[in-house]
């Protein structure tokens, strides 16, 4: 049997379980989607924007969606760890099922909304709809997650409300060889405010060699109306046994303001793609990205702003730290529309080797049909400066703690735009933690 074969029959044997089964635009949306999949079937790295990335371990895996204990000793102390000092809304989701009493929404302003999708279906069916989108949205792995969709979170700001806390969307994946299709639905109407973070762990799971894998697919669809702002983030850390595929789009209209920062500190192969689309004047976007893969990971994001106004500014800046024989890819893409007059696009992407096994491939693309633009887009790959290394030496530092300082100073631009103190410091401590001896960075 095909992998593309035995998706169907996953499909088959899950649908009629599915969140919202039996609700006819939902269940036509799943069945075009799933029949979609089995015609275009997963990426090749024949296709533009999968040059670099093979799935083809992925397709020789099996998966199952077994429930876990929500009590798992594992998944306590990360979640105790994850809200320590952090303010916030929180939806906790355990194999792709939300787990009511580990969530503490808490008190929310008039006119916000923040529910599993499980339930929004019932309570906002009209909504949940307009957001979820076609069976042709987004690449192959995006139109599987239409066909096997589960739970996830529903955000719905009103008009002028400001959502002064987090929303927490916190995803495990617990046991061996399970598959998740999270989906979220995030919707920021006229003049409003809000922040969602989306967190994707897993526990008990993978640590070892021969665990099976575990598929985490998600989508996140957004919808961020005039003069509104919505601050998504997601931090993603799973084990060495862990492929996680995502899709984050986002659709704004005038004077919006959309910010995206994606840190990747996990997963055998973890690709991202996250797009967004200008639909009127004097929008504005951030693209803001950090990766660390070590060992053998594998980490690629592949981007898509779409400068389809006037007047529209957007900056993309995103590193990698890469040791062992970790590889990095990153594919950018800024589209200037005919009209599109007054663009201002910044793009970036540096990497930082850490081996000589390690490898980056960078492909960053400015697209333009309009004049009275201004845009600039480059790549860096390279190791770290012998002449800096050399200076730190004769201030008294070691060789270690030196090599770590310059490559904690490399991440820190990335860190530093991120708005959340609580967040920013966790990224932080990530970076540390993968970094021999950089716990004590702080003390230098």
């Amino acid at each position: 049997m095909s992998s593309v074969d035995a998706w169907m029959t996953y499909y088959q044997a899950r649908a009629a379980t599915l969140p919202g089964a039996g609700t006819p635009w939902l269940d036509a949306l799943r069945k075009q989607a799933i029949d979609r999949f089995c015609a275009v079937g997963w990426p090749t790295s024949r296709q533009d924007g999968w040059r670099h990335t093979s799935l083809a371990l992925l397709q020789q895996q099996e998966f199952n969606d077994a429930v876990a204990d929500a009590n798992t000793q594992s998944v306590q102390e990360q979640l105790a760890d994850l809200r320590r000092g952090e303010a916030g809304h929180w939806l906790v989701f355990i194999n792709g099922g939300f787990v009511e009493s580990l969530s503490d929404i808490g008190a929310l302003p008039q006119g916000a909304v923040v529910m599993p999708v499980s339930q929004a279906l019932d309570a906002h069916s009209d909504q949940v709809q307009a957001l979820t989108g076609t069976e042709e949205d987004g690449p192959a792995p995006a139109t599987l997650n239409t066909a096997l969709a589960g739970d996830g979170g529903f955000v719905s700001v009103a008009r002028g409300v400001d959502l002064s806390e987090p929303v927490h969307l916190v995803f495990f994946t617990v046991g061996n060889g399970n598959a998740v299709f999270p989906r979220n639905l995030i919707s920021v109407e006229q003049g409003a405010r809000a922040t969602v973070v989306e967190h994707y762990l897993c526990a008990d799971a993978g640590t070892d060699a021969d665990a099976a894998a575990t598929l985490t697919n998600a989508v996140t669809r957004t919808q961020v109306a005039r003069d509104a702002s919505l601050t998504h983030m997601k931090l993603q850390v799973e084990n060495e046994q862990a492929y996680h595929l995502a899709f984050i789009d986002a659709k704004q209209d005038e004077a919006s303001v959309f910010n995206s920062h994606s840190m990747s500190f996990g997963a055998r192969l973890a690709r991202n793609d996250i797009s967004t689309q200008f639909g009127g004047k004097h929008c504005e976007t951030l693209f803001n990205g950090l990766f660390y893969v070590n060992a053998r990971r594998h980490a690629d994001h592949n981007t898509l702003i779409d400068h389809a106004h006037p007047d529209g500014v957007s900056r993309e800046y995103y590193r990698g730290i890469l040791a062992d024989a970790g590889r990095g890819v990153f594919g950018g893409r800024i589209r200037v529309a005919p009209g599109a007059d007054g663009t201002d696009a910044v793009q970036r992407c540096d990497s930082l080797l850490l081996s000589r096994m390690a490898r980056s491939d960078a492909r960053p693309e400015l697209e333009i049909y309009a004049d009275d633009v201004q845009c600039a887009h480059g790549a860096t790959v390279g190791q770290i400066d012998e002449d800096a290394l050399f200076y730190l030496r004769t201030r008294g530092l070691d060789d270690t703690h030196a090599h770590n300082l310059l490559t904690y100073a490399f991440a820190a631009e990335v860190i530093e735009r991120i708005s959340l103190p609580g967040l920013r410091d966790r990224v932080t401590g990530l970076i540390r933690e993968r970094l021999p001896g950089g716990a004590v960075l702080g003390d230098i």
